[in-house]
């Protein structure tokens, strides 16, 4: 057990959502206000671009309940560093459902966090909220959008659903873009610039708590701010079946909890209870399996040179792959599954196959280890299947141990819809159209 955890949550017992605020000269600007007392206080700002405020109608009452419990889900970076025992709020009102809902957001949302800081404590233990903010009413909306809103995140996902609801009135959204985002993207880009407060990056330095939060989390709350200011009906997401599966094995705790069906659904119903308005949040390729993906992928040849999904890479400029982490050997398995050994070789820059201090992460792909690797990455099955497929014309390093120590049959067919989904039906018609061919 983290002794730092139960030494800081006895030491700074309360957080407190103080405030937040909504300006607007040309871009919207929203700053929120929370405070550790005795440590610090925080101001977390988001900026959303102009050219996204299309609605002529917008009731600022529910602009302002939006931005309020976005700023709940912005919290939980603030809220790990110590893990108080209390969340007071002060900005608003969350009724004892809302209460349950956010608990549970927080705790499996921080179920990696747990893990690896070596912290055990229940969601009923984890902290006791207090409410003393007021209500804001929303009243009676007309509402009715068009179109679709794709959140694109640089990887090969986003990059299927732009290219099989091409044909559609599509906006691209997109947090802290950088030159690859926007290269994936086509079409007009809505943008966010999130800026996390440095005292936060302060305390990191200091050995505070750290971790992984639920960032899908904040893609969900923000893109319905978004498709609200821009009159958008669906809220396209781009995550896939196999984000169900729990990163420790035999566990819970999942790497991906705010990407899964589970958080598709209770937001969906949040949204319709106490926002009311009619725009559908949804995954396009929720039905469909991660190597069900990489084969559509497989046939976007434009997109092969300036996709990427490395997280370690992000950090540079340009985005890079840095073929040195579980993410960039994930998808380089996927990939060759489909392509060439040539093919992949030209979109890494190297054959991450033959590098033996990839076993690690590779052991932890296959299922080999505790734990698949802390990334969005699919499942250890579609691992062993792309591998049993590579093995039949690689002779790489990875493929001979797999080859000689690790194979085990796997059967997928690529042809079918296999997870539970939210998709309309229209859209569902073009991706089973689109695996089927």
């Amino acid at each position: 057990m983290n002794e730092k955890f139960n030494e800081l949550r006895n030491k700074y017992q309360e957080i407190i959502y103080r405030s937040y605020s909504i300006s607007r000269e040309d871009d919207l600007v929203v700053k929120f206000n929370f405070e550790i007392p005795g440590l610090s206080i925080f101001e977390p700002t988001i900026t959303i671009s102009k050219n996204s405020i299309i609605n002529q109608d917008i009731n600022d009452n529910l602009v302002r309940n939006i931005v309020f419990r976005l700023g709940l889900i912005e919290l939980i970076s603030y809220y790990k560093c110590v893990c108080p025992k209390k969340v007071t709020i002060e900005a608003g009102y969350i009724d004892k459902n809302e209460e349950k809902w956010f608990k549970k957001l927080f705790y499996n949302g921080l179920g990696e966090f747990f893990y690896v800081n070596d912290i055990h404590v229940s969601e009923d233990d984890l902290f006791d909220f207090e409410v003393k903010g007021s209500k804001t009413l929303i009243g009676s909306i007309d509402y009715k959008g068009n179109g679709n809103l794709i959140p694109v995140g640089g990887g090969k996902d986003s990059s299927v659903s732009l290219e099989l609801l091409k044909d559609y009135d599509n906006k691209c959204f997109v947090i802290n873009p950088k030159q690859t985002h926007l290269d994936c993207t086509k079409g007009e880009v809505y943008s966010v610039k999130r800026v996390i407060d440095k005292n936060l990056l302060e305390l990191n330095k200091q050995g505070f708590l750290n971790g992984h939060t639920p960032f899908s989390a904040i893609v969900a709350f923000l893109s319905y701010l978004v498709a609200y200011l821009s009159n958008r009906k669906y809220i396209v997401l781009s995550n896939e079946g196999s984000a169900n599966e729990s990163t420790v094995i035999g566990t819970n705790i999942n790497h991906q909890y705010s990407k899964t069906y589970e958080f598709e659904k209770d937001f969906y119903s949040y949204t319709k209870k106490y926002f009311g308005i009619d725009i559908n949040y949804f995954s396009l390729l929720r039905p469909v399996r991660e190597v069900q993906i990489a084969y559509l992928f497989s046939k976007y040849k434009e997109y092969h040179k300036i996709f990427r999904s490395c997280n370690v890479g992000s950090k540079e400029n340009p985005w890079i792959w840095c073929c040195n982490c579980p993410k960039c050997l994930f998808v380089y398995i996927i990939l060759e599954a489909f392509l060439s050994k040539e093919e992949v070789i030209d979109i890494f820059g190297k054959n991450m196959l033959d590098n033996k201090e990839m076993e690690k992460y590779f052991l932890e792909l296959i299922g080999e280890a505790e734990t698949k690797p802390f990334e969005c990455i699919g499942t250890i099955e579609e691992v062993r299947w792309a591998m049993n497929r590579i093995i039949l014309k690689d002779d790489s390093y990875l493929c001979n141990l797999y080859r000689d120590n690790y194979y085990k049959n796997v059967d997928i067919d690529l042809t079918k819809i296999v997870y539970e989904n939210n998709v309309p039906k229209e859209y569902l018609d073009i991706l089973k159209e689109a695996i089927n061919n």
